[in-house]
């Protein structure tokens, strides 16, 4: 309830600010607007440009989730050594 009383009370002030400093306000706007078109086109064509990139990355034949086979083989190898060691750490510790 104090919520709801809270917000009355805050929406009036807001339109009795407006009524008396509607100028002031709209100037504010007229300021406010060409920034922020501004600011979402830069994003906008940022975001547009990355996925371009993205595009053509993934038509060049190049996969960036791929990893090399001799990667993946040195991480087998490295596996394999780890599972070696711990037996090893096993048997020590009996």
């Amino acid at each position: 309830m104090k919520t709801l009383i809270g917000g009355a009370i805050a929406a009036a002030l807001g339109l009795l600010g407006l009524a008396i400093w509607s100028g002031p306000f709209f100037t504010l706007i007229k300021g406010t607007i060409p920034a922020m078109l501004l600011l979402g086109g830069g994003l906008a064509l940022y975001l547009g440009f990355d996925e371009l990139k993205d595009t053509w990355k993934n038509d060049s034949g190049v996969d960036p989730i791929a990893t090399p086979d001799d990667a993946v083989d040195k991480q087998k190898e490295e596996i394999e050594n780890l599972k070696k060691e711990i037996e090893n750490l096993k048997s020590a510790k009996e």
